[in-house]
């Protein structure tokens, strides 16, 4: 059935087989005496090269999406020697969602650029809160939520979304509703300067949102204490452009617009995503 969204109110390693060393190779290293000579082989790296490694990029997807959708700026990113890790975003609920990503984070030891596309800016306002490791949020044609704020309250400030109307609903158990787009209104609304045959694909593919998390209220914005960076897709018909000016406006990020990107920026102009997130790294570093 067609759904038009209500306006919320507000707010080891795995062994498989043993390893094992010959008899006469472990006398041998059993017989190499404990000197200082051996020690350079076995120590850490200097200081000064932990100031040269770059730091790991996280890419949170969005709704009607999942990581495949970063796969041209993933081979960007790796070609620049940046360590990449593409996140499966449940897309169950806001608070669930951001607390899986801030899980990924926790095992991230060095420093990280968060990026997050569409409704995975609402959860890397969230996920980011209380890592220091986090040195740059970089928002793609996303969400960018403040305390209280939910995607779908944004998107209704401002018109021109071709979203809600163009939503197919299917319960699930438990109560929730999970909501599609349309395939006959994907390309149109989501991806518009995607090759139709790519398009199909996408629109028979997408990972469904529970409407709950899109009307969930954001807490407290990491883009407060984080410096950030937004791209605008200047031809979104799904987050109009205006509010995606707004939202990087007020969070003082440093802003680059695409004139003619749909909202699947990150599939259609992997290039131009790829040079913000660097343009953040370089900036934190």
């Amino acid at each position: 059935m067609k759904y038009t969204l209500p306006v919320p109110s507000g707010r080891a390693l795995l062994r498989r087989r043993s390893v094992v060393i010959p008899a006469l190779v472990a006398a041998a290293l059993l017989a190499v005496p404990a000197s200082s000579e051996a020690v350079p082989h076995f120590s850490a790296p200097a200081p000064a090269a932990a100031h040269t490694a770059k730091p790991t990029v996280v890419l949170v997807h969005g709704a009607f999406a999942d990581s495949s959708s970063w796969n041209g700026v993933v081979t960007r990113l790796e070609r620049e020697g940046y360590p990449v890790i593409g996140v499966a975003n449940p897309l169950r609920d806001l608070a669930g969602d951001a607390a899986y990503v801030s899980s990924v984070l926790d095992s991230i030891p060095g420093p990280v650029v968060l990026v997050g596309h569409s409704y995975g800016g609402a959860v890397i306002t969230d996920a980011a809160a209380g890592h220091t490791n986090v040195k740059a949020l970089v928002y793609i044609a996303a969400f960018a939520p403040d305390q209280g704020e939910s995607a779908l309250g944004i998107t209704s400030e401002y018109p021109g979304s071709r979203l809600p109307s163009s939503l197919v609903v299917r319960p699930f158990p438990g109560g929730g509703q999970d909501a599609y787009i349309d395939p006959a209104a994907f390309r149109k609304v989501f991806a518009a300067d995607v090759p139709a045959r790519e398009t199909r694909l996408m629109a028979a593919a997408q990972r469904p949102v529970a409407v709950g998390a899109l009307a969930a209220p954001s807490g407290a914005p990491a883009w407060r204490t984080i410096p950030s960076w937004y791209l605008v897709a200047g031809a979104d018909q799904a987050i109009p452009p205006a509010a995606e000016r707004a939202m990087a406006q007020r969070a003082h990020s440093r802003t680059v617009t695409v004139r003619d990107a749909s909202h699947a920026v990150s599939v259609s102009h992997p290039g131009a995503v790829a040079d913000l997130v660097e343009a953040a790294a370089r900036a934190t570093a």
